[in-house]
Parts: structure tokens; sequence; C-alpha cells
């Protein structure tokens, strides 16, 4: 089983699910799967719309949001902004969950939560997303 890590009450990260891991999601209370894994990212890795149809069937809403080498556009941040308002908790997937954590502080930081909150939930899980303080504090700002 994956490992889904809580950043906040409503909000986990995790890497790559599994079917059989979209069905635990569903049995643990999640109500949302945002996917920020590219298709083909990586032989064998399920489908996006395989991911999908596994969290329709559980009963769980899904957005695609993926994030390729390119990196974070201002539009992958309003997508993920307008998800923390999506049926709680949700649980959000890339390869090692380091995409999905960055995205959310983007996001989070967006919607005016505390960057040192940001930073330290982070942390707790293992992730550093201090490199994005200056794009999460220009997205406090509205600069």
């Amino acid at each position: 089983m994956t490992a889904f890590l809580p950043l906040s009450p409503e909000f986990s990260v995790a890497a790559q699910l599994s079917l059989e891991d979209v069905a635990d999601a569903a049995a643990q209370g999640f109500g949302h799967i945002i996917n920020n894994r590219p298709d083909g990212e990586a032989p064998g890795q399920p489908s996006g719309a395989e991911i999908e149809a596994a969290a329709h069937e559980a009963g769980m809403g899904y957005t695609a949001i993926p994030v390729d080498h390119s990196g974070f556009s201002a539009e992958h941040v309003a997508a993920m902004s307008a998800c923390l308002v999506a049926r709680k908790p949700i649980l959000a997937y890339c390869r090692s969950g380091t995409r999905s954590t960055m995205l959310w502080a983007l996001a989070a930081a967006s919607r005016g939560t505390s960057v040192d909150a940001i930073l330290a939930s982070a942390a707790a899980q293992g992730y550093d997303v201090s490199p994005l303080l200056p794009a999460m504090r220009s997205l406090q700002t509205g600069s």
C-alpha cells in the first residue's frame, strides 16, 4: 500500500497510486483524487483514465493537473487552488509526492495560508518547499 501523507487535515499526498490504493483511499474517507503525473512518464504506471475510473467507481471525484519536467505554471496553481474547495479530504499524487506537495504549497499560498505553516507541514512529511519561498510570497501579495 502507498503511504498517504497529510499536509493538512483536508489534503494529503502520495507517490504513484495503484488501483488498489484508490479503493483504500476511499475506505479511508478521501473524497477527491488529484493526479499531478503525466501519462507515460514511466513504464507500467497506471494511466490517468484508469485511476479516474477507479476513483469514480469508489464514489470519489477526480481531477488531472499533470505537471511535467517544464515545471509549474500559473494555470497549474489556479487549477490546484480551485480543487482545494472540492469534496474533502483530497489525495494528490505524482511519482514521489514531491510535485503534488509543491503544487499544493503554491496553491495554499495563493489562498492565503501562512508560508511558515506551509513550510512546516511539508517538512513534517519530509518535503522541502523552501525553494518556492519567493513564489509563495509573491502569490500571497498578488505581485
